[in-house]
């Protein structure tokens, strides 16, 4: 399929055979073998629902806020679907990867929360989009046992309980449907963040509180909806969808964490993810925090800067074992450059051309797909994607090389990404990498709070924390640091465990965020101190680390998290 309507990675994965797609790790995320079915993400106007009802009856779908959705399509119709005037753009969904006494003091908690502010989160909800949470664990229950969570909204199971049930299950009322699917969180991940945002302590009387301890949580627990073991942009999209919706439906002010990304995009705020983010911090008294991702220093990412007439070289060292994995060169669609692919054997060079539709390009036991796309209504970047296909178990270990041309008239760049660290072998990684530009999506996306790692024990940035900037726009990215390494919080177990990532320093944000909120608008000193005011105060408040020359930079931001700082004097 070649529809400039839909990503380049949407119109690979249709445009190969399904048997090829399966020995992917990417192509083939949002279909389904059984019901021969596509799950795709659009962004449409109009009335999309009487169009498919009328002209694609066996299609159905969730209808978001701000005019996205995501469609369950038959594989035969997704071309015709995407046709629709109504359908503006449309992508496949991506897998997503996970991206605290210490912690506190060091970014000025304890000034807020025990001086004559007093600040606890109280009458601001925390919105936790994970694996899930203990709800047994004490830090997420009141005094007298009863639990602190809202609302848990469990994709796995496919229903909602509100508080009401949840304490029922808590004092052995309702068991059904198994107290275990409720509390296992079956990574621990989920459990960890809500403590750090927002646990009450009580488990270690006090000590290991968390930001926001007296905030009602709101919990989603994202689905898995196949063999992988990853969560989905599809199941992320639903779960903000859910937190919004019942933030407006109770008219109250939010804190939402996202601790999750990938590196599949443009990196320049343009997805479909990231536009649908952005919608939603605009829609009521919201914050949005996302963690910069743990990609700094895994060498997936390169930027040759190509001039004319002269070429520059990329090496990929794949590791032994690779069963697979895609890349994307990104870049301007006006400048000039001829790109160049050498097998790890020297035996074979390949150019690739800007055809129309997939190239398919067999070198030794490995086939290449080559998507060599064009700008979209949605991106004025032009990409070209290359899937590794294994023709047996593995890709061809070695190095491969790229070489870049220049045949333009000014000096240029291009931006290569590798998938997540998570998803190929610690072998797998540009050897002239990169660690700018590393943020994960969503958040390159622009409304969100986007928070880096630091380690408070040292003051020194932490090497593993995704950096900015974004690849096209400037506009600060990430936006501040917070520890991130060696925090206490919440196990699944009941206790505590130190955790290390920029998942674990994007919940400090998001209790401060809370905070903030509490502040000015429950406590009614300033009705609006939410959205862009709390990114901002957030970011004047920020300590300058004296690891960092400069001021705001691509690893720190505008400095290290200060709440006491941050609120107005």
């Amino acid at each position: 399929m070649e529809d400039q309507k839909a990503e380049n990675l949407l119109n690979l994965a249709l445009s190969v055979p399904e048997e090829m797609r399966e020995r992917t790790e990417e192509l083939n995320v949002g279909f389904n073998r059984k019901e021969r079915t596509w799950e795709i993400i659009v962004k449409y106007h109009g009335d999309l629902g009487s169009a498919l009802n009328e002209q694609f009856p066996g299609v159905s779908g969730t209808y978001l806020l701000s005019s996205f959705a995501i469609l369950r399509v038959p594989e035969r119709d997704v071309p015709g679907v995407i046709a629709l005037p109504e359908i503006e753009y449309a992508e496949k969904p991506k897998r997503l990867f996970f991206a605290l006494n210490r912690a506190r003091a060091a970014s000025c908690f304890l000034p807020v929360q025990t001086g004559t502010d007093g600040l606890t989160g109280k009458g601001v909800l925390v919105a936790v989009i994970d694996s899930g949470i203990d709800i047994f664990h004490e830090d997420f229950r009141n005094e007298d046992g009863t639990t602190r969570i809202l609302y848990l909204d469990d994709q796995i199971s496919g229903k909602t309980y509100e508080r009401r049930e949840i304490n029922e299950i808590l004092r052995g009322e309702n068991k059904s449907g198994g107290t275990g699917g409720l509390s296992l969180d079956t990574s621990g991940h989920g459990t960890a963040v809500a403590g750090i945002a927002a646990g009450n302590g009580r488990t270690s009387g006090g000590l290991y509180r968390g930001a926001a301890y007296e905030s009602e949580l709101i919990i989603v627990r994202l689905g898995i909806p196949d063999s992988v073991g990853f969560p989905r942009t599809t199941e992320l999209m639903r779960g903000m969808d859910l937190a919004v919706r019942k933030a407006l439906e109770l008219g109250r002010p939010m804190a939402v964490n996202l601790s999750f990304g990938n590196t599949y995009g443009s990196h320049d705020g343009g997805g479909l993810l990231e536009r649908y983010l952005d919608s939603l911090a605009q829609m009521g008294q919201f914050v949005f925090v996302t963690g910069s991702g743990n990609e700094g220093d895994s060498g997936g990412h390169a930027r040759p800067v190509i001039e004319p007439g002269k070429i520059t070289e990329i090496r990929l060292s794949v590791g032994t074992y690779e069963t697979g994995f895609g890349m994307q060169i990104w870049k301007n669609y006006e400048d000039g450059m001829r790109i160049f692919l050498r097998d790890p054997f020297g035996g074979a060079e390949i150019e690739l051309v800007p055809v129309r539709g997939t190239d398919r390009i067999r070198v030794g036991e490995t086939e290449l797909l080559i998507y060599y796309g064009e700008p979209s209504p949605f991106n004025a970047a032009q990409e070209i994607y290359i899937e590794f296909v294994p023709e047996r178990t593995y890709v061809e270990s070695g190095i491969w090389t790229f070489r870049f041309l220049g045949t333009g008239d000014e000096e240029t760049a291009a931006d290569l990404w590798l998938p997540s660290a998570a998803a190929v072998g610690r072998d797998t990684e540009f050897l002239e990498s990169s660690p700018d530009t590393t943020l994960t999506i969503p958040s390159t996306a622009f409304r969100p709070v986007t928070v880096g790692a630091y380690d408070s024990g040292t003051g020194i940035y932490a090497p593993f924390s995704g950096r900015g900037d974004t690849r096209v726009y400037r506009a600060q990215k990430p936006d501040l640091a917070a520890p991130g390494v060696g925090i206490m919080a919440p196990d699944r177990d009941g206790g505590y465990s130190p955790v290390t990532g920029t998942s674990f320093a994007a919940p400090l944000v998001t209790g401060a965020a809370a905070l903030l909120m509490e502040w000015g608008i429950v406590r009614e000193n300033d009705p609006y101190l939410y959205g862009e005011k709390v990114k901002a105060y957030l970011r004047k408040g920020a300590r300058r680390l004296p690891s960092e020359l400069a001021y705001p930079n691509p690893r720190l931001g505008y400095g290290a998290l200060c709440v006491a700082d941050s609120l107005p004097k």
